[in-house]
């Protein structure tokens, strides 16, 4: 079985990732995992930036291979804020989205996209970078308890609900983590394929 750590320390995009992952011969750990890990600086200027910042020094202080995402939610009328910044937006996820709706009234246009940079990183060095994202609505109101962050207030196009009601198995098929993941998976089984191939 391989080993592979994901920077995080939320419990919520852990349980995402395992839940993607499952059927895999593969055992999920994160830095929940590590508590000594020192916190990591998010110092870049995009979601991929950030992601192999967070896999860089996981896989170091961890010494296996280690993947990251960063992912927020960018809203046209506000000119892509949140942003990198959505997760630092306010101090809680029901103050991130009040602050949102806010800053939404009066604004006719309510389109917005969720984006996930995933990186995969070995030896404290950045192998690949993926990304992934999902188009839709934000909501005039929150609505629904699964889900975590903006979840309550996205309505992806082609659906009436928003994450925050949408069953996880649906959630998961679509969501800008889920489509990121998707090619990152796809380049680990092809990599695998071509090392077994040489061996």
């Amino acid at each position: 079985m391989a080993f592979i750590v994901v920077a995080t320390n939320n419990a919520h995009k852990v349980d995402e990732y395992r839940r993607l992952m499952a059927g895999e011969d593969v055992e999920l750990q994160s830095l929940l995992d590590y508590p000594g890990c020192p916190a990591i600086e998010e110092n870049g200027t995009t979601f991929a930036e950030n992601a192999g910042i967070k896999a860089m020094e996981a896989s170091r202080y961890c010494q296996m291979p280690a993947f990251a995402d960063d992912s927020g939610l960018e809203v046209e009328a506000l000119d892509g804020a949140p942003g990198i910044y959505s997760s630092r937006y306010a101090p809680t996820d029901p103050e991130r989205i009040a602050k949102l709706l806010k800053e939404l009234e009066g604004k006719e246009n309510r389109r917005a996209r969720f984006v996930c940079a995933i990186a995969i990183a070995w030896n404290g060095e950045v192998i690949e970078t993926f990304e992934g994202e999902v188009r839709g609505v934000i909501a005039a109101a929150p609505s629904g308890s699964n889900g975590f962050g903006y979840d309550p207030v996205f309505i992806p196009d082609g659906y009436e609900q928003s994450f925050a009601e949408l069953p996880p198995e649906v959630k998961n098929r679509i969501s800008h983590r889920a489509n990121a993941f998707a090619k990152a998976q796809a380049f680990v089984e092809e990599q695998l394929s071509l090392l077994g191939d040489l061996l």
